[in-house]
């Protein structure tokens, strides 16, 4: 498919075959307050995925094979069109999530999964961070085979801490009765939307999106107790929305294991605070000669990060 078809449209095709684009994408630049709908190729760029990452795996375990241009004006095909694939360097992962920064998308081939027969929503009420962690993790380490996890401090008036069970109803209908401890919830559509979104949060706050150790998830909170957050990947994403002090948002989540990306914030503070998390000097510099072997002269340097 052609990197610069909407994302509407390939869902609405898939839909149309009873398949699914498994990884759960989204229209990022919404959030990020761009008009008009996100293209399939800026979702791979970016490496957009939702809820449904934390069982089914990112943009980049999806995606087969792509047409790109890189900053030489050399046009090169990597991957295949077919998922049983083992010859070359794995490029696709090192497309997906590169934001561009390696070489312009042209085409992608993705691999797409049968959409589910039946999805239900179990719901715990009243947790706080570090219990709704942990019932998440015990619901994780049982047989359900969870496909999402999230907790969202203040939905519909009180915190709930939801999973998502996914496939035949007689399966969903006997992984449900191994967690007892949770309620069905019905029409949860709208809290699944808020939490892939991070709808819930306000606008008019930076929105940060930090990936972290699951465990260490309540403890990033604590450490910024004025921010407003939502917990998806039973905690491994959380979308945090604070005026805090830049540093002390990265150090709390490199303090967690992970970093802290700025998704979305005003020109002033973009102008001075880059958008990914700094990297440790070897790293940064490995990163260096990969981007140098594909954009030699410095075309796709924007400036934007």
């Amino acid at each position: 498919m052609g990197a610069a078809t909407p994302l509407a449209e390939i869902e609405i095709l898939v839909a149309s075959e009873g398949q699914m684009l498994a990884f759960d994408p989204f229209d990022h630049g919404a959030m990020l307050g761009n008009d008009g709908g996100a293209t399939i190729g800026g979702v791979i760029a970016a490496g957009v995925a939702g809820p449904a990452r934390l069982s089914r795996g990112g943009a980049r375990d999806h995606l087969l094979g792509f047409t790109a241009v890189s900053g030489r004006g050399e046009r090169f095909v990597a991957g295949a069109k077919v998922v049983k694939n083992v010859t070359g360097y794995d490029l696709p992962k090192l497309m997906a999530g590169s934001w561009g920064r390696l070489a312009a998308l042209t085409e992608v081939t993705l691999k797409v999964l049968p959409a589910p027969r039946t999805r239900l929503t179990l719901a715990l009420r009243g947790l706080n961070a570090a219990g709704a962690v942990a019932a998440m993790a015990r619901a994780l380490g049982s047989a359900a085979e969870v496909t999402a996890a999230a907790h969202l401090p203040d939905w519909q008036g009180g915190a709930v801490t939801a999973l998502r069970l996914d496939g035949f109803a007689e399966s969903v209908a006997a992984r449900a009765a191994m967690l007892p401890e949770f309620e069905a919830v019905e029409d949860a559509d709208a809290l699944w939307l808020a939490v892939r979104d991070a709808s819930p949060l306000p606008g008019v706050l930076p929105l940060w999106r930090l990936i972290v150790a699951p465990g260490k998830a309540p403890g990033v909170i604590a450490a910024l107790s004025d921010a407003e957050w939502l917990f998806d990947w039973a905690g491994g994403l959380i979308w945090l929305a604070s005026d805090a002090d830049p540093g002390v948002i990265r150090t709390a989540a490199a303090a967690a294991g992970g970093h802290a990306t700025l998704v979305r914030a005003g020109e002033a503070m973009r102008r001075v605070v880059p958008a990914l998390h700094p990297q440790p000097a070897a790293l940064a510099g490995i990163e260096e000669r990969v981007r140098r072997a594909f954009d030699p002269d410095g075309v796709f340097e924007t400036g934007r990060f």
